[in-house]
């Protein structure tokens, strides 16, 4: 993507109602005024909020909205000029019950109080197959504590990659810690009892790796 194009889509998300996007130290130093006070001040209901990590374009975000108007949902993701895209989807089709967040997800329990969140979603995330890049995996030990602290005590969180490294990883990490995993599949879309939601939503580097035939796995589970 050229500079024009990002600095274009920068502009737009600043116009969008759906889209935040604070400075690190507003977040750290705690002043985000949202923390807290998502369901009364930026949803105006008091509807479940369910997170998408990492979302990239904003597919599954704009997805789950359109499918689940009574519940709220949030793409998270370091680079606004790539959820620009469902941000503006949003808008269009005049989606309310869906918002965007320009932070880093190292920052997350600085952005929602704690038990404020019902559900969360993690799509697609790079794998850090790396040894000296565990610390950046988004389903380690200490990135599910910070999930823990934000979640409700029943709080779901949903894992679906391509990575075969990255599913098996996170099982045996869960299995591991004594966490309860709900549901586990390696090929969603060649397994059958998948849920519905698993396959009905598909990003756009998805629909690449199913056409190449690279299975798509997916966790469901509770951090215990």
């Amino acid at each position: 993507m050229g500079s024009k194009n990002k600095l274009k889509r920068f502009k737009e998300n600043e116009s969008f109602q759906n889209v935040l996007e604070p400075t690190r130290e507003e977040v750290v130093e705690g002043n985000f005024k949202w923390k807290g006070n998502w369901n009364k001040d930026f949803f105006k209901n008091d509807n479940p909020i369910i997170l998408e990590l990492g979302c990239g374009k904003g597919e599954y975000s704009v997805g789950l909205a359109e499918r689940f108007p009574d519940k709220n949902f949030i793409g998270i993701d370091i680079k606004g000029a790539r959820f620009w895209r469902g941000a503006k989807t949003a808008v269009e089709n005049g989606l309310h019950n869906v918002g965007f967040l320009r932070t880093q997800i190292e920052l997350i329990e600085y952005c929602f109080a704690e038990q404020e969140i019902d559900e969360i979603w993690i799509t697609f995330p790079d794998p850090q197959i790396k040894y000296k890049r565990t610390k950046h995996r988004m389903t380690n030990t200490e990135f599910l504590q910070r999930y823990k602290k934000i979640l409700k005590p029943n709080g779901i969180m949903n894992l679906k990659t391509d990575s075969e490294f990255m599913h098996g990883y996170t099982l045996g990490l869960l299995h591991g810690e004594g966490h309860e995993v709900i549901y586990a599949n390696h090929n969603v879309y060649k397994n059958e009892g998948s849920p519905a939601v698993v396959t009905a939503i598909q990003t756009f580097y998805e629909k690449q790796y199913l056409a190449q035939d690279k299975p798509i796995t997916y966790i469901q589970f509770r951090i215990k």
